[in-house]
């Protein structure tokens, strides 16, 4: 089995980029006197008037720009290797970071919750929507394309799986529990995507090169 390359250790900035994300919550949280997460979203941190807006936005910046390095090596990786629809699932999630690292850069909130401005419209509205139409469709063709090739990429089908099915608590937990622990709910949604970006980087890592070279040697034999 050949060495791992540079592309394949930059693969781990899929981990870095889940470290990063959980200190954009908990550091961003610290320096916002009256957070409260139960009941806060996530995105309220980031809001331009935010206390913790400077702090915040610094961290899940390095989250993007490690999110969308893995992401697209992953892509590199992946190419030739597995079934189309994999492969395009994979992509989709590569633009999936993409969109959201360059949206929520131009468009973050301009207050916590929803003030109703332009701002906040294509935050909300327009760069989330996007975000969320490009993870599920993407996240659903890699868990058909992963039980298609189920002998080399059932494993990743089911972290998949795993991530659609906390992804659509998400917003069914949102809009069925009290206020006071909305943002709890709505941590199933983004934290979700912020984990599974951890496990593909780690796949680009260790087991796509690694899968592809024991299913050709089980045929060469």
């Amino acid at each position: 089995m050949k060495g791992k390359t540079l592309t394949n250790w930059l693969c781990l900035s899929g981990i870095a980029s889940l470290i990063f994300y959980i200190l954009h919550t908990v550091v961003g949280a610290m320096n916002y006197p009256g957070y409260d997460w139960r009941s806060q979203a996530v995105s309220d941190l980031t809001a331009t008037d935010a206390p913790s807006f400077v702090v915040a936005n610094g961290l899940t910046s390095i989250h993007h720009l490690f999110a969308c390095l893995s992401s697209v090596l992953v892509c590199i990786i992946i190419q030739g290797k597995g079934n189309k629809v994999l492969r395009i699932g994979i992509y989709l999630f590569a633009v999936m970071n993409w969109v959201s690292a360059i949206g929520y850069t131009l468009f973050p909130l301009t207050h916590s919750g929803y003030a109703g401005t332009f701002q906040d419209v294509m935050h909300v509205y327009v760069v989330t929507g996007g975000v969320v139409v490009l993870s599920i469709v993407s996240i659903s063709l890699i868990i058909i394309g992963g039980f298609k090739d189920h002998k080399k990429y059932q494993s990743l089908a089911i972290w998949a799986a795993v991530t659609l099915v906390f992804m659509i608590i998400g917003p069914i937990g949102t809009s069925i529990v009290p206020n006071a622990y909305f943002g709890i709910a709505e941590r199933f949604s983004v934290y979700s995507v912020a984990v599974f970006n951890a496990v593909l980087g780690l796949y680009g890592f260790v087991f796509i090169d690694r899968v592809e070279e024991n299913f050709k040697y089980r045929k060469d034999v």
